[in-house]
């Protein structure tokens, strides 16, 4: 099973020298100065916690999963000990707004102690992860009773949070959900219904659970529009706001799954509990797509750590592993054969695992930023285009990271050859884990929709625009040096043509609204091709102004020129497909697919 070691160097690389963190968090209101020190200290003592409590309990909750019983769902070997360390070394409440006992620290700044948990232990991460999701979604949403009641316990990780969206007859179309929701006349109402694929629904790591369930109250108009959201907990605080009486909330089962065999995915059976409105009736669609892009940020994040996880296990055994000659002559002539890592196709595979993993990172490092900017910025401005651009991002972030972060974790196991296929080298294992991200949270298809029909088309291209003015401005502010001449010319060329193909499946979609659909995979693919183009033309601007003898910076530049050589050229084979357009996928008749 490879031992995670956290990549410290490439994340201060990323936060420090590409995304001026400290410029950065000292641009933001209502969040606490951020040090260097202090940065340094926090991603020290995530990789630790990481390396030394997660790492060893991924095997672990693989093998033994989570049992379910009447009494509860009990979590593998090791998990509540750990998150008793976790709860202790303040972790919980990094994030959370101070008068609530957080600390409040920049999203941003989270979000790569996230990045560590998720790529150590991606299982257990999920249950910390959620719940402060649903804590973040109360700070901005829940009225202040509500707030002075959950929110303490939450802060400081006693208490933990769900999102239950999803029933047994309907996934990604909420419009159609059944459960719903009785004024009891006393500002609590009756929530009675089931959840299905709830993560964290039910465990023995938190004393209690605090369910967000969107449900439909007596009378709301259907669809959406008549959606809102409940509070509902497991246990109902007391007078003291502790744990009181047991609230209707039950597990009904847990499913037995593909990976992520640790997090107990849970049917969650409300009758008749008491629930509490959160935000305004008919309004909880709103409020639940906060939580919502939170999580498809976190994610993106396990594509990245599924990329991160799969290539250092890669990397170990490529340098090991010693399998035949190098075409070009022996490269360890007193061995009996040469380490992989001689070998083309090996380095192929490996070079993708690394341009992936670290053109992610840098990618969602700086989608978070926006975020930042957007509920914290000082310009008003500034906060709106920060919100505009995150919203385009964020589907393309969580698909594309999340599509490629698997093409990496099945390049690991190839790696490996037929060791990757055995369960004791650990290699098989992040496959299964990933393989849920492209689906949970929306799946790539819905994210795809999102992004062109939505974010695209339905805001004209404003949205698009704001992001190609910014590539555009950093092509001309590069186009001096003749170093640079390999990355911004083509991420120039790229750019433009990222907006004539827009416009010419506008024209298309206005004469069959079928175009959107058809195109829509392949446009988030391409979209996501040019965004890590990007990320990687600025990263080697900065690693071109450093030390030409540092090792890091060389390795960066080379990973550069590969990502620019051979995999942004996908962009093409994702142009041609979209722009022929709806007729061979739409021209069969339904039936004639069994033949």
């Amino acid at each position: 099973m490879p031992q995670y070691k956290a990549p410290i160097r490439d994340i201060n690389f990323v936060l420090k020298n590409v995304l001026k963190a400290d410029e950065h968090f000292a641009s933001l209101v209502g969040r606490e100065e951020v040090s260097e020190d202090l940065l340094d200290a926090i991603i020290a003592e995530g990789a630790k916690f990481s390396e030394n409590v997660l790492s060893p309990l991924n095997q672990i909750g693989d093998q033994e999963g989570c049992v379910w019983s009447e009494e509860g769902v009990k979590t593998p070997t090791g998990f509540k000990e750990a998150y008793e360390q976790f709860a202790e070394g303040g972790w919980p409440s990094m994030t959370a707004d101070a008068k609530f006992g957080g600390q409040g620290l920049p999203n941003s700044l989270g979000l790569v102690v996230t990045e560590m948990v998720s790529t150590s232990c991606w299982a257990w991460g999920m249950y910390t992860g959620l719940s402060q999701s649903a804590a973040r979604l109360l700070e901005n949403y829940a009225c202040e009773e509500l707030q002075n009641i959950y929110l303490p316990k939450m802060t400081d990780g006693t208490w933990g949070g769900t999102m239950c969206l999803t029933e047994p007859h309907c996934g990604s179309d909420l419009g159609i959900l059944r459960t719903k929701a009785e004024n009891n006349g006393d500002g609590s109402y009756k929530v009675t219904g089931t959840k299905i694929f709830i993560s964290g629904g039910e465990h023995d790591m938190m004393e209690n659970i605090i369910h967000l369930v969107l449900a439909r109250v007596e009378g709301a108009p259907a669809g959406t529009k008549g959606i809102s959201l409940f509070l509902v907990p497991k246990f109902l605080p007391d007078a003291d706001n502790n744990v009181g009486e047991r609230n209707g909330v039950s597990c009904g089962s847990i499913e037995h799954k593909m990976g992520i065999k640790a997090s107990a995915t849970c049917v969650m059976n409300f009758d008749g509990a008491t629930g509490f409105l959160v935000g305004e009736e008919n309004r909880g669609l709103q409020a639940m797509f906060h939580m919502m892009n939170s999580a498809r940020l976190g994610t993106a994040l396990q594509g990245l750590a599924g990329s991160e996880a799969s290539f250092q296990g890669a990397l170990e055994y490529a340098r090991e592993r010693l399998q035949m000659r190098s075409l070009s002559g022996p490269k360890n002539p007193d061995g009996p054969a040469d380490p992989l890592i001689v070998h083309p196709d090996v380095r192929r595979m490996l070079l993708t695992q690394k341009a992936l993993a670290e053109g992610s990172r840098a990618f969602i490092y700086w989608v978070a930023q926006l975020v930042d900017s957007f509920y914290f910025g000082a310009d008003e401005q500034a906060r709106k285009d920060a919100e505009e651009l995150s919203e385009l991002l964020t589907p393309i972030a969580k698909a594309f990271v999340t599509e490629t972060g698997l093409e990496a974790a099945n390049y690991g196991m190839q790696v490996y050859g037929g060791h990757g296929y055995i369960a004791e080298w650990g290699m098989e294992q992040i496959v299964r884990d990933l393989r849920i991200s492209t689906l949970y949270e929306g799946t790539t298809g819905i994210q795809a929709l999102d992004l062109l029909g939505r974010k695209v088309m339905g805001t004209g291209g404003k949205q698009l625009m704001l992001f190609t003015k910014i590539i555009h401005k950093f092509c001309q502010s590069e186009s001096e040096r003749p170093e640079m001449a390999e990355f911004v010319g083509k991420l120039a060329e790229l750019n433009q043509e990222w907006g004539e193909v827009t416009a010419k499946l506008g024209e298309k979609a206005m004469q069959n609204p079928d175009e959107v659909g058809a195109a829509s995979v392949d446009y988030l693919m391409y979209s996501g091709y040019i965004s890590l183009a990007y990320m990687w033309a600025r990263m080697a601007a900065v690693a071109l102004d450093g030390d030409a003898d540092d090792e890091f910076l060389k390795a960066k530049l080379h990973t550069a020129r590969f990502y620019f050589q051979r995999l942004l050229p996908r962009t093409e084979s994702h142009k041609l497909s979209m722009l022929n357009g709806a007729d061979s996928l739409m021209a069969m008749p339904a039936e004639a697919f069994a033949f």
